[in-house]
């Protein structure tokens, strides 16, 4: 199969279904009570619980009205996804209150994967969640966590309303499963947990929102990471089992907020080059930016990457002693790639697993589904595309290098 190159992020050329889309997208009013109304009104529930979360929603819905290329579809997108962090908060706080006994559910040395975006960890949280003695974040689950009283029967109405949901967008972006497939039963990032609390760095993947970034930089995540921990035990108390195993990029950046919430928990940190990550997310990011922006700004988004990454690398190596050595490891992509079953089985030691026969047949039967590359190759371009100096980002990254002895990957136009 040859190599996919997309040769118009700077200029779009739409398809009549994205124009479509684009034409059909309400408009949307950012603000708080907006998005309230309307997840009271999806839900016909009322209670949000703690009321400091408004504070940080209104920072999201600020930094979106401040992000002046966002177009109708990107606003209406982004007032979507409040709305359904807003109606999943208040199923939570619901299950919480008519059963309280939830409480007594106990999150035991849970494996929580770090590693950069676009460093292997989709791969191998989906390899380790195989194993049925571990509970996870299927893409279903974290669009919606707590079922409404309506969601009974099998299959699930959530997870049939997210396939439809994903299959319409894959449909609109035929390229997008070639960078991150996102099929409903794979396993997704457990910061969609903190979601209903509005915090981690998920606004930054759809919009630029200046004004959330450096509110999330500046405050202590270890209220958030305890807020997804509860949801975490309402998850396990609706369908076990209470060992989780989950995945999240952000994790680098918090290692101390994780390990105080979670102090039993064993973290696997995947490494990769962060020129190789940068090129694979900025492409996904721009590639998914023609039906959300008015105008393309490819070096601006560069820019806000490469210093978006810098800042979790640099957090990362501050604080990666935080996580005892007797419960994490160091994952070098290209060791991982070269043989992906003893990486699994170093993961399974250290979190004192047994590999049962069912457990490796699991294993085993994913791995052959899901080969690298399984929806073809995306070939990138760093510096054609959005004229990064390559040299000069490497150089910003030599304290990360120095650190952890990834393997440099060559991009266009480099020599290594």
């Amino acid at each position: 199969m040859p190599d996919i190159r997309i040769d118009d992020l700077a200029e779009p050329r739409l398809t009549e279904r994205q124009r479509a889309a684009i034409d059909a997208a309400p408009p949307v009013t950012m603000t708080v009570e907006a998005v309230l109304d309307a997840a009271r009104a999806a839900t016909g529930l009322s209670d949000f619980g703690a009321d400091d979360f408004r504070e940080r929603l209104a920072i999201w819905l600020a930094s979106y009205d401040e992000d002046r290329d966002l177009g109708a579809l990107g606003r209406a997108t982004l007032f979507g996804e409040c709305v359904r962090y807003a109606s999943a908060r208040l199923r939570i706080e619901d299950l919480w209150r008519r059963h309280p006994e939830i409480a007594a559910v106990a999150i035991d040395r849970p494996i929580m994967v770090a590693g950069l975006p676009r460093s292997g960890t989709t791969h191998l949280v989906n390899i380790l969640a195989a194993d049925p003695r571990l509970r996870s974040t299927p893409l279903w689950e974290t669009m919606e966590p707590i079922p409404g009283r309506d969601d009974v029967g099998d299959p699930d109405p959530r997870r049939a309303r997210t396939a439809a949901m994903w299959g319409a967008f894959e449909e609109m972006l035929p390229l997008m499963p070639a960078m991150h497939e996102m099929a409903p039963d794979h396993v997704h990032e457990d910061i969609e947990l903190q979601g209903p609390d509005f915090s981690s760095y998920l606004p930054e993947w759809l919009s630029r929102p200046a004004r959330w970034r450096d509110h999330y930089l500046a405050s202590d995540q270890t209220p958030h990471y305890a807020y997804a921990r509860r949801v975490m035990q309402a998850l396990s108390w609706l369908k076990g089992p209470a060992r989780w195993v989950v995945k999240s990029p952000p994790h680098m950046e918090n290692l101390p907020a994780l390990v105080a919430v979670h102090p039993t928990a064993i973290v696997p940190v995947t490494h990769r080059d962060p020129v190789a990550v940068l090129q694979s997310a900025i492409t996904m990011i721009a590639y998914g930016d023609r039906i959300r922006r008015v105008r393309q700004d490819l070096p601006a988004l560069a820019a806000w990457w490469i210093d978006r990454i810098e800042v979790l690398l640099r957090r990362c190596v501050r604080d990666r002693d935080a996580v005892p050595a007797a419960r994490s490891i160091d994952i070098l992509f290209h060791d991982y790639m070269a043989d992906q079953k003893a990486t699994v089985a170093k993961v399974y030691a250290l979190a004192e697993l047994e590999m049962t026969p069912e457990a490796e047949a699991r294993i085993d039967h994913f791995l052959a589904a899901n080969p690298r590359n399984k929806h073809g190759r995306v070939a990138y371009d760093l510096a054609g595309d959005f004229g990064v100096d390559v040299g000069a980002v490497r150089e910003r990254f030599a304290f990360y290098y120095d650190r952890f002895p990834v393997r440099k990957e060559a991009v266009p136009g480099e020599r290594l």
